[in-house]
């Protein structure tokens, strides 16, 4: 499955940067490349300290800053990776905007992930006096084992 998503998005970003070049000339496509990566980097290092400074002076709504904080983080990342179909989903998502209109399917996607997760209920075990630990001393001792041949049963009469 992986496989297959790489070789459509190689496909997809392939096809781009041929028919830019077609279109524009390859110096062109390049110094697009290279805008798209910049201004990429510039935004999301802008979108990153903003949403630091709403999460450092404390919120109203966890939640959202939550969803806000992935895809940032997401919108980073697809502007880093190297594609002008990547750069430009990766700019929509470093948008404000964008992102409101992004913050519920994400929301819904990580509720369906969570709802797949096993629920795993521990219960504290014995506890020492001080805590998880026993102090004491720890002796190595070997045993020589002899082996012998264990008796065998008797054969029942044919």
């Amino acid at each position: 499955m992986f496989k297959r998503l790489f070789g459509l998005y190689v496909l997809v970003e392939l096809l781009v940067v041929i028919g830019l070049v077609y279109a524009i000339g390859f110096g062109w496509t390049v110094l697009l490349l290279l805008g798209t990566f910049a201004l990429g980097i510039a935004l999301a290092g802008s979108q990153m300290t903003r949403q630091l400074g709403r999460l450092r002076s404390g919120l109203a709504e966890p939640q959202g800053a939550a969803t806000d904080s992935v895809l940032i983080a997401l919108g980073t990342v697809l502007t880093v990776v190297p594609g002008l179909v990547s750069s430009a989903l990766g700019l929509l998502l470093l948008t404000p905007p964008t992102r409101a209109v992004a913050r519920p399917a994400v929301a819904a996607l990580a509720a369906r992930g969570l709802a797949r997760m096993p629920l795993v209920v521990t219960a504290p075990g014995p506890r020492g006096p001080r805590g998880d630990y026993i102090e004491g001393e720890v002796i190595d001792v070997t045993d020589d084992v002899i082996v012998v041949d264990a008796p065998q049963l008797p054969r029942p009469p044919a």
